[in-house]
């Protein structure tokens, strides 16, 4: 046990218990996989954003940014996905609809890889990949 409350464990400790690890990144990859399920059922993402906002702000700054950048694909995507059906009658809303589905599978993709590689995201801020 630790003698200050301040003192923090020395790598592979024992605390309370529990062994010092990797944090857990399951709910960064469900929140993904349910944006991509979101193509197939439609309100998945609705969950996944909810679940975002929910972890964000319980792990390290790299899950953290994971979390952000997952927050910020919701709602740019929801941005665009309104404009573009809006200029359906226009004609041009459907090769934009296209480019919104594939800017956000590719979102996706580059999310998980992250994890993978147990990195934040790179370009969290930007509106476009």
């Amino acid at each position: 046990m630790l003698d200050n409350e301040r003192e923090s464990p020395l790598d592979g400790q024992v605390v309370n218990g529990e062994q010092n690890s990797q944090p857990d990144t399951t709910m960064a990859m469900v929140i993904y996989a349910l944006y991509l399920a979101s193509f197939i059922l439609g309100f998945t993402s609705i969950i996944g954003v909810v679940i975002a906002y929910v972890y964000k702000g319980k792990g390290p700054v790299w899950l953290d940014e994971h979390y952000r950048y997952q927050i910020r694909t919701f709602w740019i995507g929801l941005i665009y996905g309104i404009i573009f059906s809006i200029l359906l009658f226009a004609v041009i809303g459907f090769p934009l609809l296209l480019a919104l589905a594939v800017w956000f599978i590719i979102r996706c993709v580059k999310g998980f890889k992250g994890l993978q590689e147990k990195r934040a995201p790179s370009n969290v801020d930007t509106w476009l990949i």
